[in-house]
């Protein structure tokens, strides 16, 4: 069995980042990860620009900036009987791009393996297990974590952890675990803790030939049948999104057949549900992180930015229980830290899940931006601003 300082579950944004502050900070983390990178995931395919203070700590904004992406100039808002609203997005070094999450994943995942995070791809946790083991050499060679210098040796004090189950026929230890494995966590399923699905709504997801004189222009379209998040992500295809209720979306999946001149055969990546409630983000040995500990509302293209920044929290307090602090203590600084990330913007989650739940009143929230137009303006720097973060 493969002891480590602290197991993630889930090789995404949130994952790839925890893993690779743990790394950082000198601990051993390992990263298990059931598919096969690169992939595609369901995903709007924006970075927004309070992602590149995280990405700079990882020493990956000038990776980042060099894959092939789409740098987005404004938001375009459109009601039901196509009445429109456009608000300019932030230009320079705080612009919005759009890139495919095959591509941004590799990116976090490689930059955790280059600093020796040990990944396991192609892998699916099947069981979870609260274990106690001895101080090393009391069960023998099999208890003893792998020796990787002064750095590693507190490996040696681990006593209560995790035992990880998984399809490979292989098992790890680790003192603390991480559920970093998206909105349908299989570590909150194992433990009980998964909120019972809303199945509201339903997204598909496909790229697409990019349409001529589309522009660097996110669209958000509202529909009676739901709405459309339309972005190119780079110079050749469009990230094309639908969200509908599971009666009318195969209705949206016909307007985009005939809208963008795309055929029938088109494939179409699925997610759902959209959001379902929160799980707490600590439980004792066990945190989450990223969509697992919380679905925010698509519409608003914050994801990437709370999976990232979570991740770098909770290896900040890995570290310090690591590090021999007061567990207690850092667990409490870390669920206050995750909280803070979210004060101020759910607002306005709840806002847009209102507006996208019924598009007409998406629609008339567009009509009201074309009287007030500060009022969309004010939504979109909030939701695209830098964040000061704080480094605990």
């Amino acid at each position: 069995m493969q002891t480590f300082h602290v197991a993630i579950v889930g090789g995404g944004p949130a994952g790839s980042s925890c893993a690779a502050f743990c790394a950082l900070a000198g601990l051993r983390p390992v990263v298990l990860e059931r598919e096969i990178f690169p992939r595609e995931k369901v995903c709007g395919d924006c970075l927004n620009p309070s992602c590149w203070p995280v990405l700079e700590r990882l020493g990956l904004t000038q990776r980042v900036r060099d894959l092939p992406h789409s740098k987005l100039t404004s938001v375009q808002f459109i009601a039901i009987d196509g009445q429109n609203a456009i608000v300019d997005l932030p230009a320079g070094d705080e612009s919005e791009l759009s890139i495919k999450r095959s591509l941004l994943d590799d990116v976090l995942l490689k930059r955790a393996r280059e600093l020796g995070v040990h990944v396991s791809e192609d892998t699916t946790v099947t069981g979870l297990g609260k274990i106690n083991v001895e101080k090393s050499g009391s069960h023998g060679p099999a208890a003893r974590p792998p020796s990787h210098g002064p750095e590693r040796n507190r490996c040696d004090s681990l006593q209560a952890g995790w035992k990880i189950e998984t399809t490979s026929g292989k098992s790890f230890f680790a003192q603390v675990l991480i559920g970093a494995d998206g909105r349908n966590s299989t570590v909150a399923r194992l433990r009980n803790l998964l909120p019972h699905p809303v199945r509201e709504r339903v997204a598909l997801q496909a790229h697409i030939p990019l349409p001529r004189n589309f522009g660097k222009r996110i669209v958000l379209q509202f529909l009676r049948e739901g709405y459309s998040g339309q972005a190119p992500v780079n110079e050749t295809e469009l990230n094309l999104c639908l969200v509908g209720r599971p009666a009318t979306i195969s209705s949206l999946r016909q307007w985009a057949q005939q809208h963008f001149e795309i055929s029938a055969s088109q494939p179409w990546r699925t997610i759902t549900p959209l959001t379902r409630a929160p799980v707490p983000c600590v439980h004792e040995n066990l945190l989450f992180i990223g969509d697992a500990a919380r679905v925010v509302e698509p519409f608003t293209g914050e994801g990437i930015y709370y999976a990232l920044r979570s991740g770098e929290l909770a290896a900040g307090a890995i570290a310090k229980i690591i590090g021999g602090k007061d567990r207690q203590l850092a667990l409490r600084e870390f669920a206050r830290a995750f909280a803070e990330m979210y004060r101020g913007r759910l607002w306005i989650n709840r806002l847009a899940r209102a507006a996208v739940l019924s598009p007409r009143i998406g629609s008339a929230f567009v009509h009201a931006a074309q009287i007030q137009p500060a009022l969309l303006r004010l939504l979109t720097r909030k939701i695209v601003a830098q964040e000061n973060d704080q480094i605990g």
